[in-house]
């Protein structure tokens, strides 16, 4: 290959390296020059008297089966931090294991049988998989929707997807 031939096949690939570094300082959401939610959640916190502020999270989801969800859910600071946060050990808990976030990640992508799921790679044995279901299921992340199929509940689809963003994802 001659010299010129590399030096430009060099440049195209360092133009390649800071376009994906650049993708990647960029914020998931398209930053808006007004806080839009926040400025909504501050609105809602003084009206209700709340001096020490709030936490507001809220989502719009398709899920690849179609399925739609919309919701949002904020509470005042002050009741966050005075709330029983060991009450929600069990919730975290359940989404500790890398496998219970595949299912999760499985039904939500229309995957609704305890058959469909034992037969993914890398989950385990069947009683493996019902034993993570079970304990998915307690959290209150699964619930049962009949003839051995789960679904993730409405009121926790957007809160999964918010734990997930939080974790860095």
């Amino acid at each position: 290959m001659a010299l010129e031939e590399r030096v430009t096949a060099l440049e195209r690939r360092l133009a390649e390296l800071e376009e994906t570094e650049g993708r990647q300082d960029r914020p998931a959401v398209m930053e808006r020059p007004d806080f839009w939610a926040l400025d909504g959640l501050k609105a809602q916190l003084s009206e209700a008297g709340a001096e020490s502020g709030g936490v507001l999270f809220t989502g719009s989801v398709r899920l690849p089966t179609g399925e739609q969800y919309e919701w949002q859910y904020g509470l005042p600071t002050e009741e966050l931090l005075a709330g029983a946060w060991e009450d929600a050990a069990e919730a975290f808990a359940a989404l500790g294991r890398p496998v219970r976030l595949r299912l999760l990640r499985e039904i939500l992508g229309g995957r609704r049988t305890a058959a469909e799921l034992t037969e993914l790679a890398e989950v385990g044995t069947t009683g493996q998989v019902y034993h993570h279901l079970r304990q998915l299921t307690a959290a209150g992340w699964l619930r049962s929707s009949g003839r051995a199929g789960y679904e993730v509940p409405a009121g926790r689809v957007v809160p999964l997807l918010v734990a997930l963003a939080a974790a860095g994802h």
